[in-house]
């Protein structure tokens, strides 16, 4: 799903607002939460998930191309953990899916 498809289904399930009014929605959610994340504060988005700001070290890599080494600086990355809930829904979707193509295919 894209911004896009997330701003089409909002005007879908919600006729109210405008296509104008859900895309500044969207983005007013999205620039919140990146704001929190630059800030590094956590996001819990409870049933969905939580979003946290890591640290990574200094270390050395390699350029894949070349084989050659070279320094990677340290850096603060955001990083996704999915929640219970949502991994759930997920899986249970997932199992669906399988145990039906499994029967039509047996059949």
């Amino acid at each position: 799903m894209t911004k896009r498809d997330l701003i089409d289904e909002i005007v879908r399930l919600y006729p109210v607002y405008s296509r104008r009014d859900a895309e500044v929605i969207v983005n007013s959610v999205f620039e919140s939460m990146t704001e929190a994340l630059c800030n590094g504060d956590r996001i819990e988005i409870r049933g969905f998930g939580s979003f946290v700001v890591k640290h990574r070290e200094a270390r050395e890599g390699r350029n894949p191309k070349t084989g050659e080494i070279v320094a990677v600086t340290s850096k603060r990355v955001p990083f996704f953990k999915v929640g219970k809930e949502l991994k759930g829904r997920v899986d249970a979707g997932y199992s669906a899916t399988e145990t039906a193509a499994t029967e039509s295919t047996q059949g």
